[in-house]
């Protein structure tokens, strides 16, 4: 019912304490969580990617009242591709709405993970947080040896001549690694290319420092250039914005139908079985990630 004046501004101020804090005048900065390896392992284990995580970011930049986004990173890297394309999404929404992005660096973000945390218009890090590995990098296995041994022969039927270049079962091709390496090296151009753009000249070390693919501890990645402070999220959003600073977590959609997300229980989750070879070997495989930076 109206108040002494008639009106429901007045109801509605005298319960201000008891609203939501976009709704109460309090400052708001939706908190976005991007973990884990970035990209498709297998189908049954997927990785970050821009599917997985496009919803997240667009609510976050839709929140009503947002005086910025946070965005948490804790990722060893993964796929170029997807890496670029999430920093792309990010910085896209953020000149859309007119929101400045923070980024908070928890236990590492290196390699891809550093691509996007790139998008920031600020990084901060733990003085722990491993930062950099600006780099490329890709592996497999030989088993020509094993098969001879156990008595199989690899058949192989091509229309091409490079088609079946850096097989595992057959020796390995100096000519097919040569051009491996040169598209590396594409690849690892347009990830430099990405941090000087995005950084510019607050990067402080020499090039042929900064792009090796080393990485750093967050004091010296600070020292560097790579990051621009160190510093926790709550910390830092409430010295920007206030003590009373809202910072709501947008969470990715869950349950049984996430995989339409991009998210995809694998198959031992839904039902208690034994993880098959596949969910091994990208266990293994992410598990190597994370183990490069002593994680």
């Amino acid at each position: 019912m109206p108040d002494e004046n008639g009106t429901m501004v007045g109801i509605l101020s005298r319960f201000r304490g008891l609203l939501p804090g976009r709704l109460a005048g309090k400052p708001v900065v939706p908190v976005v969580r991007l973990h884990g390896t970035i990209g498709a392992v297998t189908p049954l284990r997927p990785g970050m990617s821009l599917a997985s995580v496009s919803k997240q970011l667009e609510k976050a930049f839709t929140t009503k009242g947002a005086k910025a986004v946070a965005i948490s990173i804790n990722s060893p890297g993964g796929s170029p591709v997807q890496s670029r394309q999430i920093y792309r999404r990010i910085r896209q929404l953020a000149d859309e709405k007119k929101l400045p992005v923070h980024v908070f660096v928890e236990d590492v973000a290196a390699s891809g993970g550093y691509m996007i945390a790139c998008a920031g218009d600020e990084i901060f890090c733990d003085p722990s947080s491993i930062v950099g590995s600006i780099g490329v990098v890709g592996g497999t296995f030989g088993f020509q040896d094993l098969i001879k041994k156990v008595g199989i022969e690899r058949r192989v039927y091509t229309s091409g001549d490079h088609k079946s270049q850096l097989d595992p079962f057959l020796p390995e091709n100096p000519d097919d690694v040569a051009r491996l390496q040169k598209i590396q090296r594409e690849i690892h151009d347009t990830f430099i290319a990405l941090v000087k753009e995005s950084r510019g000249s607050r990067l402080k070390g020499e090039e042929d420092y900064l792009f090796t693919g080393e990485y750093w501890a967050g004091e010296r990645a600070v020292k560097l250039g790579l990051v621009d402070d160190l510093g926790d999220l709550r910390s830092v959003l409430r010295e920007r914005y206030g003590e009373k600073v809202q910072t709501p977590l947008i969470a990715p959609p869950g349950g049984l139908l996430s995989g339409i997300t991009g998210r995809k229980p694998g198959a031992g989750a839904l039902f208690g079985w034994t993880s098959g070879p596949e969910e091994l070997i990208s266990a293994i495989e992410a598990r190597a990630l994370w183990a490069r930076y002593g994680l």
